[in-house]
């Protein structure tokens, strides 16, 4: 796995990463529906774009095609988190959750937040992540779960 900066020009395969990695998840957890109306975003949320165009991001590729990334937008949330389905579970997750951190502490960010995917959350647990609230949204009339996380990356030291 090689990691990246991504660059406006990786916009379309990063949707393609997108669209499959929602559609690979578990029925059991999403609905069809759900998942649907969740990968339409890709193409008709401008919030998606902007992300990419003026938020800070990294992604990964094996045998050069992109298989994970991640950016943040504003600076100190991540905003996109996705992972190719036949490639979850095996670390992507992780190293770019890293990189993020350490980018955000480097540029002297004390926190960084997120909306976290009924999935997603356990890897965010597993890595020092809080809880903040669970929330429900609604995405083309089809309602979901998420989580709204934080995790505190330059603790203030009072001695």
């Amino acid at each position: 796995m090689n990691l990246r900066q991504i660059t406006i020009k990786d916009q379309l395969e990063l949707k393609k990463v997108y669209f499959d990695s929602i559609q690979s998840l578990d029925e059991k957890i999403y609905s069809q529906e759900q998942k649907r109306a969740w990968s339409s975003q890709s193409w008709i949320n401008p919030n998606f774009d902007k992300s990419i165009t003026q938020g800070k991001g990294w992604l990964l590729t094996e045998k050069g095609k992109v298989i994970a990334f991640a950016t943040r937008y504003p600076n100190n949330r991540i905003a996109l988190f996705y992972c190719k389905g036949k490639f979850q579970r095996k670390g992507c997750g992780s190293k770019l959750l890293h990189k993020l951190e350490e980018e955000a502490r480097e540029e002297g960010l004390d926190f960084l937040s997120t909306e976290a995917s009924l999935i997603s959350y356990k890897l965010f647990l597993k890595n020092e992540w809080e809880i903040i609230r669970k929330e429900k949204v609604t995405i083309n009339n089809i309602l979901f779960e998420r989580y709204k996380m934080i995790k505190i990356i330059n603790p203030i030291n009072n001695v």
